[in-house]
């Protein structure tokens, strides 16, 4: 991360700057820094002015107690300002209900793209945030970061050896470093449903994407998230999952981005 901005709290944030063209500011999900979005922003570069983050608390970026969903808005549109003062969106997973809530916010954003957007469709859905929230919340005031980091994975679907697994990689402890991060997501996605009267806040176009190998409800919650924006619209990326390939995503936001 070669740049840094300080958000209204006086937090520093880092990120890195890539490209030529209108500004794009990418926003990473759960466990992620800026360096896990760095493989799409090298295939944007020839479009775009790429800006791409640590969120604050992960990575490189600083963070200010208490937390609040309006701080990282917040950060988003010190970024926006780092850009030249308007700038489109493309959030990943929790990031990308992040990036929502920065467009229905009323930031000078002129498109969002979201690539799953994990919201909740069903009351068993809705249930099983409640369950984790309660849980992480708790693992987290106990200082228990490793079991926080095995709760988010297994929210994903991870099987429990897997997860066991992983607890053995070398990459364990840099998960560990940025679990406190796993209640600003959890935050974010303000109980899991998906955001109706927020999304129809949004004025700019939104692109809800998915892919055609993740489960069904991924696809039915990007779809309800383009559903419910004024100007949404949804499209499924045949044979992804959601660890989408960059090579398969670029192209994609490239139209939209540029329309």
């Amino acid at each position: 991360m070669d740049h840094q901005v300080t958000s209204r709290d006086g937090t520093r944030l880092a990120y890195a700057r890539t490209g030529e063209g209108p500004p794009l500011v990418l926003v990473s999900g759960a466990m992620s820094t800026g360096a896990t979005l760095a493989p799409l922003a090298a295939r944007l570069a020839g479009r775009f002015d790429v800006l791409v983050p640590d969120r604050r608390g992960r990575g490189a970026s600083g963070d200010t107690a208490p937390y609040a969903v309006e701080r990282e808005v917040e950060d988003i549109a010190a970024l926006i300002g780092a850009a030249g003062g308007g700038a489109a969106l493309y959030g990943v997973s929790s990031g990308a209900a992040l990036a929502l809530e920065a467009a229905a916010s009323g930031l000078p954003v002129t498109r969002v793209a979201v690539y799953e957007p994990p919201f909740a469709l069903s009351d068993e859905g809705a249930e099983e945030r409640a369950a984790y929230t309660a849980r992480l919340t708790e693992a987290l005031d106990q200082g228990r970061r490793g079991d926080a980091v095995e709760l988010f994975l297994a929210l994903t679907g991870l099987a429990p050896a897997m997860i066991a697994h992983a607890r053995t990689s070398p990459m364990w402890p840099d998960m560990e470093a940025i679990a406190p991060s796993l209640a600003h997501d959890d935050a974010v996605m303000a109980g899991g449903r998906v955001p109706v009267e927020r999304l129809a806040a949004i004025t700019a176009p939104v692109l809800a994407l998915a892919g055609g190998a993740s489960p069904a409800w991924m696809r039915e919650a990007a779809r309800a998230t383009a559903d419910a924006a004024p100007e949404g619209a949804y499209r499924c990326l045949a044979d992804q999952t959601h660890l989408v390939d960059p090579d398969v995503l670029a192209p994609e936001l490239v139209e939209f981005l540029t329309g």
